[in-house]
């Protein structure tokens, strides 16, 4: 019986416009194949300007202190918002096809820093509205700093949810894959190596942009994305243990042949989806193009001079 599945980054899967392919719910680390965001290392600064409400939670007794603790804390949330907000709005932007976020992050982030600064500005001479204005404005300055977190999806027209919930689950799998590749052979502290596998890591996540393009071709990749990549993943590991113990040469040079073979297959591979796509955009338009002249609608071909008979 078919199942609905959500994957990392992706909403709930009765959430159908919530959420893309890329962003969980519940942690928004960038993946290695998305560049950071531009801004990803400005939030620190937020904490680091917060730090005086720590400093002045001592010696201001019991209720001081748990006011200032708990402005800093709010503060502290707000930046991990911020910056969780940030990587998924980069994987968004990496992405030619993608939902808008599960969870507006930034939004929320700007909401907890206005309540930190309206919590931590309280004092005998601020009175409520004063709070009240400076955690307002503490909000709206972190949403110009920091923008709005995408609010609608991305290339998703005529696509269906289901097929792309499948597609984000079998992709969500095969990264992980991908990463305990690059962690075993980081072992084997060989940076050549090293960078084979960031290859065919780049090589397999072309097969994963080809296929969140177009989901139904999920069937034709699944082997790739599953079977073919848990085998890697496996020789992988095995090769890293031997290479500590043996340093065998030829296991070296048999591994990295399989890492040749590997990525030649999938490129191939995604070089073949991207055909068959081009390939049914022709029979698309050569169907409308029959329809149209069957009903009058064609253009007409230009006239051609008469020829001369000699």
């Amino acid at each position: 019986m078919a199942q609905r599945f959500g994957g990392k980054y992706s909403p709930e899967p009765r959430d159908e416009g919530a959420g893309f392919p890329g962003v969980a719910p519940g942690r928004a680390a960038t993946p290695p194949e998305y560049p950071p965001h531009p801004l990803a290392k400005r939030p620190a600064w937020l904490l680091l300007a917060a730090a005086p409400l720590l400093l002045h939670a001592f010696g201001q007794g019991p209720i001081g202190l748990a006011r200032n603790i708990a402005a800093f804390a709010l503060v502290g949330g707000a930046v991990f918002l911020i910056r969780e907000g940030l990587a998924a709005e980069a994987a968004y932007v990496a992405r030619r096809v993608a939902r808008r976020p599960a969870l507006p992050r930034k939004i929320f982030g700007a909401v907890a820093m206005g309540l930190g600064l309206g919590l931590g500005t309280h004092a005998p001479v601020t009175e409520l509205a004063g709070q009240i204005l400076i955690g307002l404005m503490g909000a709206v300055l972190v949403l110009a700093a920091f923008g709005l977190d995408p609010l609608r999806d991305k290339g998703m027209e005529g696509i269906d949810p289901f097929q792309q919930d499948r597609v984000a689950k079998v992709v969500a799998e095969g990264e992980k894959h991908l990463l305990a590749m690059r962690e075993a052979i980081a072992r084997a502290q060989d940076a050549q190596l090293s960078a084979r596998v960031e290859a065919f890591g780049a090589s397999a996540r072309a097969l994963f942009r080809a296929v969140e393009e177009d989901p139904g071709d999920l069937s034709a990749a699944r082997r790739y994305m599953g079977v073919y990549l848990e085998g890697a993943r496996a020789a992988t590991v095995k090769f890293a243990d031997l290479w500590a113990q043996t340093r065998d040469a030829k296991a070296r040079a048999d591994y990295a042949a399989l890492l040749d073979d590997l990525e030649a297959n999938f490129t191939a591979r995604t070089r073949d989806l991207i055909a068959n796509g081009r390939e049914g955009l022709e029979i698309e338009i050569d169907v409308l193009r029959e329809r149209l002249a069957r009903e009058g609608l064609a253009p007409s071909a230009p006239d051609t001079p008469p020829q001369s008979q000699g």
